[in-house]
């Protein structure tokens, strides 16, 4: 069986030639970057592009949907950080049964050989594809072989003694430790989402707070976090006098409002110093670090005061973080 390409997707002649990788590299971390940097000296060896096939949704969604972990990034989100690492072109095939139907071989030669004419490949010590994941890398160097390839093995990246892993970040963001995983991240963790309506009790305290729905990533559990707006899809032509609040410092509290009897799970940021309109607009968060558990204080005044610590640490982080 020969791959049927989506019309969707899109093999440029200029991706043609090159170095390829293959995997999902959800979150883009360091031991991705050992591997994005490897396929950049191949490209460049074989006078061709570095290229990045990758797969939207991931695999497991298509065959184990009950069990498919959060993603750590997006698509969109996901290329924008693998061609700051060097790469030239990010293939995001539309997964589908057919194309995980495919045996080792026909995947490879429909994929890395007609594709791509791909002169290179760099992979992972623990890289499996094709139907089952029965291809395995002595089977990928067999092929690389047969087509006059050269291969490329990457050792595990490792960090206090343990393999860097997606599987490993999606753990210690689960856990709340935002400190270690963008350790291992190469760029500090990042989530999005639409400015919504809420109950604007943050406004009438004095720290009026941007609620996100519409979160798409793996969110960190309940705390108050430090952070940074990264981004921002203000509409200009609606609301032409709104200033961009991209770069400013964020207190993001997660989780219910104990103290006003309000146990709904929430995601609230207070951009310091920002006081646009943003409702409705698309905002991306960079979480620098957890400050503290949700707590339920006994006045008003307790939960303002303890409102202007977690805001001058947010501050103070965001200042001194790169």
């Amino acid at each position: 069986m020969n791959l049927q390409l989506d019309s969707k997707t899109i093999f440029p002649s200029a991706a043609q030639g090159g170095a390829v990788t293959i995997g999902n590299f959800d979150g883009v971390h360091r031991g991705h970057q050992a591997i994005i940097q490897q396929v950049r000296r191949l490209a460049d060896q074989v006078s061709g592009p570095a290229v990045v096939f990758t797969f939207d949704p991931p695999p497991s969604r298509i065959l184990r949907p009950e069990f498919a972990p959060a993603s750590l990034t997006g698509i969109v989100r996901r290329t924008e950080l693998l061609k700051k690492l060097g790469i030239d072109f990010v293939i995001v095939y539309p997964t589908s049964k057919e194309l995980l139907d495919l045996e080792p071989e026909q995947f490879f030669e429909s994929v890395v050989v007609r594709s791509l004419n791909a002169k290179a490949i760099a992979e992972g010590k623990n890289f499996q594809f094709g139907k089952k994941r029965r291809g395995d890398v002595p089977m990928l160097k067999q092929l690389c072989k047969k087509h006059d390839l050269q291969f490329s093995l990457l050792e595990p990246q490792l960090d206090q003694g343990e393999w860097i892993s997606s599987t490993r970040i999606r753990s210690l963001i689960e856990a709340g430790d935002i400190t270690g995983a963008n350790r291992l991240l190469i760029e500090p963790y990042r989530i999005s989402g639409t400015v919504a309506h809420g109950s604007k009790r943050g406004r009438t305290l004095g720290f009026p707070t941007a609620n996100l729905e519409n979160i798409r990533v793996l969110c960190p559990p309940v705390g108050v976090y430090a952070g940074r707006v990264t981004g921002c899809s203000l509409r200009k032509e609606s609301s032409p006098d709104v200033a961009s609040p991209i770069g400013m410092p964020v207190a993001v509290n997660i989780g219910p409002n104990p103290t006003f009897g309000e146990g709904t799970l929430k995601v609230e940021a207070h951009i310091i110093g920002y006081s646009g309109d943003l409702y409705d607009q698309e905002i991306a968060i960079e979480f620098l670090a957890r400050l503290r558990d949700v707590e339920k204080f006994e006045s008003k005044q307790h939960l303002l005061s303890q409102l202007g610590l977690d805001i001058d640490r947010a501050k103070n982080l965001a200042i001194h973080s790169k």
